[in-house]
């Protein structure tokens, strides 16, 4: 514990030090460190995603920092101390498992999930769906936002129920192509994906993971035929190209 303390201490110390004496750090606000910190936690998803060990320590280490530096940006505009953003968020802890701090009995971690959206509710927040950030990417927020309303109940009973779902919907997209309207098949491939999104959830699967993967691969993949190329791609038919796709499978 107390090297812990002494590394956070040493970031601290180190964070002080940048603020006071370096031109650069001395100038930054939180809105000029805001997409850095995006693009930070891009780097971290990237990471996860490789399962890169080394790298996830390093992009955690970076976005610590940045944590380190909004909370020193809003104590010198005394907004709040890091010590109230640190406690404030063990006290939201402490009230929102009350099966570890209290008296109450779960089984389970589906009645955890479901405690801690009632608790919220009952803190103050006036919607469910209240603490889904606008900017989310729309595939993370539609899977957000399903798991957050089932925790009070809005929730198909079976995944049957949730695949003839799916079902229904791909006849429907299926009609809105057919009928050449774009707006009727942009909010048909909508309800396409927001259904097989909740199917997904259903099986346990993760959609945004399952679709960083295959990107991933697609592009290892890719990348495979354009190093293996005997002449330039565009030079290439199809089925030589897919010829190296198929290679890069046994890579």
């Amino acid at each position: 514990m107390e090297e812990k303390k002494e590394a956070f201490e040493r970031l601290l110390k180190i964070m002080d030090d940048l603020r006071r004496e370096c031109p650069w750090d001395r100038v930054q606000t939180i809105h000029s460190l805001r997409n850095l910190t995006i693009e930070e936690t891009y780097e971290l998803a990237d990471a996860i995603t490789e399962e890169n060990w080394e790298d996830i320590k390093e992009e955690l280490g970076d976005i610590m920092l940045h944590l380190v530096f909004y909370a020193k940006i809003a104590s010198e505009q005394n907004r709040f101390t890091i010590e109230e953003a640190l406690n404030d968020v063990c006290d939201k802890l402490i009230q929102r498992h009350p099966h570890i701090y209290g008296d109450l009995k779960v089984e389970g971690e589906a009645e955890v999930k479901r405690n801690w959206e009632q608790i919220k509710l009952k803190s103050g927040k006036k919607s469910v769906l209240g603490g889904v950030p606008n900017s989310l990417p729309a595939m993370v927020k539609a899977y957000r936002m399903q798991e957050k309303t089932a925790q009070v109940g809005f929730e198909w009973e079976e995944k049957e129920q949730v695949w003839e779902k799916v079902k229904e919907e791909m006849e429907e997209f299926e009609e809105a192509m057919g009928s050449g309207n774009y707006g009727d098949k942009e909010e048909e491939f909508g309800d396409l994906l927001f259904s097989l999104i909740n199917y997904a959830r259903f099986e346990g699967i993760d959609p945004e993971s399952a679709l960083a993967k295959v990107n991933l691969k697609f592009k290892k993949r890719f990348e495979y035929i354009e190093k293996n190329a005997d002449k330039d791609l565009v030079e290439m038919s199809l089925e030589e190209m897919d010829a190296l796709w198929n290679a890069a499978k046994l890579e």
